[in-house]
């Protein structure tokens, strides 16, 4: 049983995966981090498959490895026609904008309230143009005396 060392650091591997995409679905509103989450969490199944097939000493997690590779390029390539089509219908990514795609027939059904889209950007700093010194705030230069 020398192989239980490589077995628990695969499983444990594919743990931190798994859980990082759960994580990322749980908590992320925007589609496409969730669908890129939905991935992860399969990824991370592979790897847990692939590391109870070689420490069977069978072929059964690799082959069943390669369905799900299958399943996950067939399933990105139908949520990406969602997730295009929500967008081109809301313009925007937020998973809210799924209620746009219901049937005519059904009741709106909204969680929260939707960020209203008159929101300004923020504002990101720029850079001043090259041999023009940039114009100092007073209070960052006060902050920052200790640097």
């Amino acid at each position: 049983m020398t192989s239980l060392p490589l077995l628990q650091n695969a499983l444990s591997v594919g743990a931190i995966l798994f859980v990082l995409g759960l994580v990322g679905i749980l908590t992320r509103r925007n589609l496409i981090v969730m669908f890129l989450s939905a991935e992860l969490m399969l990824q991370g199944v592979s790897v847990s498959l692939v590391a109870w097939s070689r420490f069977h000493g069978d072929w059964g997690g690799q082959v069943l490895v390669i369905f799900i590779l299958t399943v996950a390029a067939c399933e990105a390539a139908i949520a990406l026609v969602f997730v295009l089509q929500a967008f081109a219908r809301t313009g925007r990514l937020d998973a809210a904008a799924w209620q746009s795609l219901r049937e005519s027939s059904l009741a709106r059904v909204v969680d929260q309230q939707l960020p209203s889209i008159d929101t300004l950007p923020p504002v990101w700093p720029t850079l001043s143009p090259a041999g023009v010194l940039p114009q100092a705030d007073e209070n960052e230069t006060l902050q920052r005396e200790h640097v």
